[in-house]
């Protein structure tokens, strides 16, 4: 009797064991609020139910309203896996234990993409100077506070460069998703809005009727391709396998290459670091030094503090990108 006592007892420990081993094979992988949930559903699921089949993980895809939402699913443990833009993968990696382990490739060739000023092809609007003369009396739609090419980018090589602040400078600003400001456009509901190659390209594929009423008015340098994130916690054997899945997805099958092409034309993944995110940190430091140096509300003192210590890291940035 004693005996068949602790036999239960050990079967019963070895399925705790097994239901918590179980457990930590759990993966959320959080997608960006690019677009609608159920528009990235639509688009990743088939991968995420690939990734399920390869790697006998049980992967879940994480949607949330914005990007913060990604990032925070991060910070605290609900989010494993992302999907993210550069901007928000930084956020990822400084706040949220994070590191940089993919980036996207594209079936075209390209090292990334570009983010985009648009308006209704029959608007007043044909050229920047039609935009920044008269700010005042134009609504622009805006991107999500952490996206690349939404926010950051537009900011800095485009706002910035006008000598205009977004905030005050135009009649009214809406934040919104990359799909939202798009459709915003073709249907006339703002003036002018910061989006992507990625995006139009999307709709020129799917919606050509929609795709011939928007005009670009300006084009950014390339950003880097969107990166993937995962926690830097994640045990080392689910890390390999979410490598291994990533970086041979899309090679050979016909399934696979379809599945990617109809995220954003991608063509699979390629291994990537923290590094890619070096551009991306120096137009945010170059934006913070503006910020304080326009702030009266500071000292002559405080301002030549911080400004010291961002070009420091700027420093540290450059020397870096040098090795």
């Amino acid at each position: 009797m004693k005996f068949l006592r602790s036999l239960l007892v050990g079967v019963a420990a070895v399925s705790t064991f097994a239901s918590f081993a179980a457990q930590a094979e759990d993966l959320n992988l959080g997608i960006i609020s690019t677009d609608s949930s159920s528009v990235l559903k639509q688009r990743w699921q088939p991968l995420i139910d690939d990734m399920n089949k390869q790697t006998g993980l049980n992967v879940k895809a994480f949607f949330a309203t914005d990007y913060a939402g990604i990032i925070e699913g991060m910070r605290f443990n609900k989010v494993q896996v992302a999907y993210l833009g550069n901007a928000s993968a930084m956020e990822a990696v400084d706040r949220s234990n994070g590191e940089v382990f993919a980036k996207t490739t594209y079936a075209n060739g390209e090292a990334g993409y570009y983010s985009l000023l648009i308006t209704n092809v029959n608007s007043r609007f044909k050229t920047l100077d039609d935009v920044f003369k008269n700010t005042k009396d134009v609504t622009l739609g805006f991107g999500d506070p952490n996206s690349t090419s939404g926010t950051l980018i537009p900011g800095y090589y485009l706002f910035a460069a006008h000598n205009t602040n977004v905030r005050t400078g135009f009649k009214t600003v809406m934040p919104a998703s990359h799909e939202a400001n798009l459709l915003a456009v073709v249907n006339n509901k703002v003036d002018i809005a910061t989006n992507n190659t990625e995006q139009l390209d999307s709709l020129k594929k799917h919606h050509p009727e929609q795709f011939a009423q928007v005009r670009v008015l300006w084009k950014s340098p390339l950003i880097p391709s969107d990166p993937l994130v995962y926690r830097k916690d994640l045990p080392d054997a689910t890390k390999e396998k979410v490598r291994k899945f990533f970086y041979g997805y899309g090679k050979t099958d016909a399934h696979e290459k379809e599945v990617l092409a109809n995220i954003f034309g991608y063509s699979g993944f390629a291994p990537s670091t923290d590094a890619q995110l070096a551009p991306v940190r120096q137009v945010a430091l170059f934006q913070q030094k503006q910020k304080i140096e326009a702030d009266t509300s500071l000292s002559d003192a405080d301002r030549k503090t911080q400004t010291a210590a961002i070009d420091a890291k700027l420093s540290a940035l450059s020397a870096a990108s040098k090795q």
